[in-house]
């Protein structure tokens, strides 16, 4: 069974809401990553086999823009990573095609000639 643990801001805690087949159940936390194990304990207190619990913080206004404007930004920073990383293979590949040395094909690239070895392996 899968456990929906909702995570809402109060002060200086989180207030856990979440429903099991015991019924709804709620609870408190100082820090989000408390949540899985005091959820997993009221459902163990309760008989209830629990296989995973999914957190999901409930935030408002400036907090969920700043954590959506991130995780777009980081999405886009993966996404840039994989096709350099793709890039740079197929140069490398290219320039090796090409007969350029392993010392040539660093300085082209601005890399060292053990990164170019890495990446023609």
């Amino acid at each position: 069974m899968i456990i929906t643990a909702k995570a809402t801001r109060s002060g200086d805690w989180w207030a856990i809401e979440f429903t099991s087949p015991a019924g709804p159940r709620f609870t408190q936390a100082r820090r989000l990553d408390q949540v899985e194990a005091l959820a997993r304990d009221i459902c163990n207190m309760d008989g209830v086999q629990v296989d995973a619990v999914e957190v999901v913080p409930q935030t408002t206004g400036a907090e969920a823009g700043a954590v959506g404007e991130y995780r777009q930004a980081a999405a886009e920073a993966s996404a840039a990573a994989e096709r350099a990383s793709l890039a740079s293979r197929r140069a490398v590949t290219v320039l090796r095609g090409e007969g350029l040395s392993v010392r040539d094909i660093a300085a082209l690239m601005g890399i060292s000639p053990q990164r170019v070895s890495q990446l023609a392996s």
